[in-house]
């Protein structure tokens, strides 16, 4: 395994331990839980962004170029059409 497909791999982990500690905070009924969730799920959070900028300096993962403000306005027009009302 080379050390890119360890860091994809890492990534998705983690993306996965915040969706599952997400879920956990907010359908826990033990306060003091449910605040233990929350603090791992910022733990994971921090873990996640730093594992991805770490690949995403080494070229690693990459990332769609940034929208241009006129092609944002012209797809929210397009989606806030189809909005119900």
């Amino acid at each position: 395994m080379t050390d890119q497909e360890r860091m994809t791999d890492l990534i998705f982990c983690e993306k996965k331990m915040s969706d599952n500690y997400s879920i956990w905070a907010s359908e826990c009924t033990n306060t003091q839980l449910r605040d233990t969730f929350l603090d791992l799920l910022n733990q994971s959070h921090k873990t996640q962004t730093d594992l991805f900028q770490t690949a995403q300096q080494k070229g690693w993962y990459k990332t769609i170029p940034q929208a241009q403000p006129d092609m944002v306005q012209q797809a929210y027009q397009q989606f806030s059409s189809q909005a119900p009302n």
